[in-house]
């Protein structure tokens, strides 16, 4: 789930990356007072600006240990890794995304840290999210998770109550492939023509809309809609990977998932969503323009919407399922030692470091832009977003409730989202129909059959 969590310029590149034999044995920098840089890669450049605020408590317990940040634009963030794994100068420790995890351990990339985790007797239930994500076939554990994510509703207050809802309304809402649920009908009504009709109010003009009721949630960025509608599916039990640990296949003619991408196409056809890639400005723009009403959005956006000027801004969970209950798919960031560095004890104190509730408290409430994956730090946060007067209460309670799972996990992830991505996209501007859903769901077994 992205910040940009999944990236296709990389794929290439990985595909034909030549594996090395990692030197995963230590070497004696620092021993007898030398200094030993760690070099830490990130794409995000705040994710980049928060770790660094880590680095003085941290070097001051290590007076041997110097760490540098580095940040990459995710456009070339992946493909400037795979490059240093070729050329053997690859950063000691990165952020890594969940889609690259398979490839770069199956290609020996990666330095497990089970001997790591129990020589220093790290609990690994700290972790509110869990770890299980983050290991290979194998059963070993390649990383830590870094922070996490998931959807929520943002919504402008003042163009909700000019319909009539309240916090509590948006709050309640649920979802089902059946008709869309409470949340459909609700997208309807928030629509406003130019003459003000409300979309569902006879003679509403769809093709002079004044005011959307949802954003558009016709995601293309990865396989299954992880970043907007595939944020609804699960709520209702709907699930397109076939199992939640190494997927045969995608599930893409499940007529419960055709039937739930039917009804989003149909929503901006109809005039209640913006088309895909109608307006160039920001969700959050849009939003607080009043030229949406409301907006399917990342937990990692909440900081942006917080902040907005001029308008007022709720937050609310993901409508839930027919029965009450929510299971959010939830991505997470791990934080991977590269099998080729030359100082993997010094770089594994950093790691262990950037992900104790000390550093991820320090740096999660620096600037607000990431969710730690420690529920304390998590909690620490929350309650300093309060104080300024933003509320993630919902967030927390995210947290806490028992409603996060993990995102599937499967092989051969850049592949598919190059493969499917551009099928979606086809879908949703209408230039293809439903028959492209079985071919995609062929097409998906066998590039996860590859990729094993």
């Amino acid at each position: 789930m992205n910040r940009t969590r999944l990236v296709r310029s990389a794929a290439a590149l990985a595909a034909a990356l030549t594996v090395l034999t990692g030197c995963s044995g230590g070497d004696n920098s620092g021993a007898s007072g030398e200094t030993t840089t760690v070099n830490w890669w990130t794409w995000s450049p705040d994710q980049a600006i928060a770790y660094e605020q880590c680095i003085p408590a941290f070097e001051k317990a290590n007076p041997t240990i110097k760490v540098k940040i580095t940040n990459y634009n995710v456009s070339d963030y992946f493909t400037k890794l795979t490059s240093g794994f070729v050329s053997g100068d690859a950063p000691d420790a990165f952020m890594n995304s969940v889609t690259y995890l398979q490839s770069y351990a199956g290609q020996g990339q990666l330095l497990p840290l089970d001997d790591y985790i129990s020589k220093d007797k790290l609990d690994l239930g700290q972790y509110a999210i869990g770890t299980e994500g983050w290991k290979y076939k194998d059963g070993k554990q390649y990383a830590l998770p870094m922070d996490w994510a998931t959807g929520a509703l943002y919504y402008n207050t003042d163009v909700l109550a000019k319909a009539g809802y309240t916090a509590k309304d948006v709050a309640a809402l649920n979802w089902t492939s059946e008709g869309g649920g409470t949340l459909w009908p609700m997208i309807k009504h928030l629509t406003v023509d130019k003459a003000g009709k409300r979309g569902d109010q006879a003679g509403f003009n769809a093709n002079a809309v004044q005011t959307y009721g949802l954003g558009n949630i016709e995601s293309t960025g990865d396989p299954f809609g992880q970043n907007a509608w595939g944020w609804l599916l699960p709520n209702d039990g709907i699930n397109i990977p076939d199992q939640q640990n190494w997927a045969t296949v995608f599930n893409y003619n499940d007529p419960k998932v055709v039937k739930s991408v039917q009804m989003v196409r149909a929503l901006a056809n109809d005039g209640y969503t913006p088309k895909l890639n109608q307006f160039t400005t920001a969700n959050s723009q849009q939003l607080g323009s009043g030229k949406v009403a409301m907006v399917v959005g990342g937990t990692w956006e909440a900081a942006t919407y917080a902040a907005l000027k001029g308008a007022k801004i709720g937050t609310a969970p993901l409508p839930a399922g027919a029965a009450g209950k929510r299971a959010l798919m939830t991505n997470a960031n791990g934080n991977n030692l590269w099998a080729g560095s030359k100082h993997p004890d010094q770089t594994w104190k950093w790691v262990k470091y950037q992900e104790s509730e000390e550093c991820q408290t320090t740096a999660a409430k620096f600037n607000g832009s990431f969710f730690p994956s420690i529920a304390a730090s998590m909690k620490a946060l929350t309650d300093q977003q309060a104080a300024k007067g933003a509320d993630f209460s919902v967030f927390n309670q995210y947290l806490t409730s028992g409603e996060l799972v993990p995102c599937p996990v499967y092989n051969n992830g850049a592949a598919l989202t190059n493969a499917m991505v551009p099928q979606f996209e086809s879908y949703f501007t209408n230039k293809a129909d439903e028959s492209i859903f079985p071919k995609m769901q062929d097409q998906s077994r066998t590039l996860l059959a590859e990729g094993k």
